[in-house]
């Protein structure tokens, strides 16, 4: 068996009193009299002696690139309460038989020879780990572990609140929460589930408890959630939160696309567009998180640059699957069965065998998925990189923040709290549906619209040729950069026919998909953000504002939509207003079809635009 690492021995030694030391380092004595600054120096000439005379750290759990693996992530189960859309297809993933799974035993015995061997610090995963019915227990017994100086937990939150109270006494000492929206209508779209204000209560009770810093993971994606950026930095303001940006990354199911990969370095322009005196915090050799922090603020924040500056060099992981197999790499295709070993009566030194094989074996980096970055275009610059706070989406921008921290600051229950009220409205909910969050409105999802009448007006000047194309009729992008910017305006339409039945289902909220008009509405602002991406011709238009509102027809049994744009700059905006009305159109059929493919998309038309050298144009 290894020797403890130097750590533990350090812990233990200078536990000791000053007048003697097992170490064999030599000790001089305290005297009535001497300067108290003597003791200062003996603990100094202690830790180098350690320094200088520790045994090694384990060999079965250090690599061929004098990796030493000190942590060690446990998945408690496959299963989740939830379906993000970057994690598992919607119909979920299939499950292992209980039977292959590793028992609690398991798990404690495997865990007990990791941290005998160095590793001091153990955390919990899933699926989501808090589903297990013994996850308390489980932690109480890690706790007595000698040696482990953490145990920590990743969680999406939905049961934290209710859970929180009997882990901390357990022993539970980290939390990292999952949580990649601030919009409760944008959550369950990218969740496929609800749940925003039981991970909001979570979050707040283990502020409440002491937990400091909290870690919220945000994976990153986009045209979803990059425009919100600025406001989850905010919540640092005034919170102990270590708001940490996670780089989209590919695993199976979650159809990966490069595109939707924002980089650490295109968010930190972001973020230092708003705040320039962002600094930098000094990081652990072994730490994956880039750490900032706005001078003043309570919190930080932090990049994980899994994709763009890969921190393979200093990797000091180890994971061990649900089903008990050893993964020495998260990106590696390489696994070992402990479980099949412990079931076979393999012992201790067996396993340490196997163990070290395994970590012998790592690469110096996940050279597979460098290939796959080599391989893969450019990411598209995003909307938000320019202005994070021009896209209004369904997101509330400036004063969001402070509303948050109000909802959190001694609020045990944020879903009684007025904020949460504004969220969710008051009384019976109104089957439309509008995203737009205007400063001195009741920022509700959903709420009443109402449609402006066109104002008619003449026939605005038009060209006798298409200007789209070149001299030689070959497709070509207009030239802008001699165009004055003006304050540019458009609204376009287009209604749905569902039928009698998905109209019912609709208007009740009963589709097993969820809520259409939601998805709908966050389909159309989202399309409206990439559609120099999805028409190939046209510009990209740095948004100011964008509006998608859905009202139902009961008397044709349809849902009308209308979609605004706003911006400032050389082109107009009608085809991202078009787009954005076609795509709720799709989407809403998307939501429906499995009741009804007699569903009817038309009227698709553009209803007014303003701004310009060609004038205004108004629908009569």
């Amino acid at each position: 068996m290894a020797a403890r690492p130097v750590s533990r021995m350090l812990q233990r030694v200078l536990r000791s009193s000053v007048r003697s030391c097992s170490s064999g380092a030599p000790v001089t004595q305290h005297r009535p009299g001497e300067p108290s600054q003597t003791a200062v120096e003996e603990l100094a000439r202690r830790r180098q002696f350690l320094r200088e005379h520790a045994a090694p750290f384990s060999a079965f759990l250090t690599d061929s690139f004098g990796r030493q693996h000190s942590y060690l992530r446990i998945s408690l189960t496959e299963k989740c309460n939830l379906r993000c859309q970057y994690c598992m297809p919607e119909e979920g993933v299939p499950l292992t038989p209980k039977a292959d799974l590793l028992t609690t035993e398991e798990i404690l015995t495997l865990a007990r020879l990791f941290v005998k061997e160095g590793v001091d610090k153990i955390r919990l995963t899933g699926g989501e780990p808090l589903i297990r019915p013994d996850v308390v227990d489980i932690v109480a017994q890690l706790h007595r572990l000698e040696g482990l100086r953490t145990i920590g937990i990743t969680t999406n939150g939905i049961n934290l609140a209710r859970l929180l109270p009997q882990l901390q006494k357990a022993g539970l000492s980290a939390i990292n929460i999952s949580l990649d929206t601030l919009v409760p209508a944008k959550f369950e779209f990218i969740v496929r589930r609800k749940g925003f204000h039981k991970v909001m209560e979570g979050i707040h009770k283990a502020i409440e408890l002491g937990y400091s810093p909290v870690k919220v993971n945000c994976v990153v994606m986009r045209g979803l959630n990059e425009d919100e950026l600025l406001d989850f930095v905010a919540l640092t303001e005034g919170l102990p939160l270590d708001v940490r940006f996670i780089e989209y990354m590919p695993f199976d199911g979650n159809k990966w696309n490069f595109k939707k990969m924002v980089s650490y370095k295109e968010m930190l322009d972001t973020l230092r567009q708003q705040w320039p005196e962002l600094e930098k915090l000094p990081e652990e050799e072994s730490s994956t998180a880039k750490a900032f922090k706005v001078p003043g603020f309570r919190g930080q924040v932090s990049f994980i640059t899994s994709m763009s500056e890969h921190f393979c060099g200093t990797c000091n992981r180890l994971r061990i699957t649900a089903d008990g197999n050893l993964k020495v790499c998260l990106f590696g295709n390489s696994e070992v069965s402990l479980r099949d070993h412990l079931r076979a009566g393999a012992s201790e030194e067996e396993l340490l065998q196997i163990i070290g094989a395994a970590v012998g074996r790592k690469k110096r980096q996940h050279a597979e998925l460098l290939l796959m970055l080599q391989d893969s275009p450019p990411a598209i610059p995003s909307i938000s990189s320019q202005d994070p706070f021009r896209v209004q989406g369904i997101g509330h921008r400036v004063s969001f923040s402070n509303q948050m921290a109000t909802l959190w600051k001694g609020c045990r229950d944020p879903r009684t709290s007025l904020l949460a009220q504004r969220w969710l409205g008051s009384g019976p909910p109104q089957r439309h549906c509008s995203s737009r969050l205007d400063s001195d409105t009741n920022p509700k999802c959903l709420s009443a619209v109402s449609r402006a009448p066109a104002t008619p007006s003449g026939p605005p000047p038009t060209s006798d040729q298409l200007t789209h194309v070149d001299a030689e009729g070959r497709a070509a992008m207009v030239d802008v950069g001699g165009k004055p910017d003006t304050e540019r305006v458009a609204v376009a339409s287009a209604v749905v026919l569902l039928g009698p039945v998905a109209f019912k289902l609709v208007q009740k909220n009963q589709l097993k998909k969820g809520d259409a008009l939601v998805v709908a509405q966050l389909a159309g602002v989202q399309a409206a953000k990439q559609t120099s991406q999805l028409i190939p011709l046209c510009h990209h238009v740095a948004l100011s504002h964008v509006e998608v509102q859905l009202e139902l027809d009961s008397t044709r049994h349809a849902v009308g939509i209308q979609a605004s744009c706003r911006a400032r700059g050389p082109t107009g905006v009608e085809m991202e207003a078009l787009t954005a009305a076609a795509v709720a159109a799709l989407t809403l059929y998307d939501m429906c079809k499995a009741v009804s493919r007699d569903i009817v998309l038309g009227e698709i038309k553009l209803i007014s635009k303003t701004g310009g050298q060609r004038g205004d144009f108004h629908r009569t």
